[in-house]
């Protein structure tokens, strides 16, 4: 339980949230990245440049996106277990304290099904 009765131990932890928001979505990015470079190696092999074709491309990239979901999962979990600890005082009047928690959630949800909906080339 915090002691400061500040309002910015709230806003910290609000940014970390974010922080962590972001963590997540540069996570699914980078992994569908890597899930899409497996479809233009496969797309040279077609027009007969000749590359190695690298086919665990797709998994890993489906990896990278699942971790990036339950990275903005784990962060609402961390959030929700710090505004437990705070006091009324701490959190301004009339902030809507779960825009974050719900922004993440949404994340969350889009990059799983981002996840299940990548076909496998």
């Amino acid at each position: 339980m915090s002691d400061l009765n500040d309002p910015r131990v709230f806003f910290a932890a609000e940014r970390t949230l974010l922080s962590w928001n972001r963590t997540s979505l540069t996570l699914m990015g980078f992994g569908f990245m890597i899930e899409r470079f497996g479809l233009f190696m496969r797309l040279l092999v077609v027009q007969h440049v000749p590359v190695r074709p690298v086919s665990a491309s797709h998994w890993v990239g489906i990896a990278f996106i699942l971790l990036g979901s339950l990275t903005a999962l784990v962060a609402i979990v961390q959030y929700r277990k710090v505004l437990i600890t705070l006091k009324p005082v701490e959190i301004p009047k009339g902030y809507a304290v779960n825009t974050g928690i719900y922004l993440n959630a949404l994340i969350a949800v889009m990059g799983l099904v981002l996840s299940f909906a990548v076909p496998e080339n």
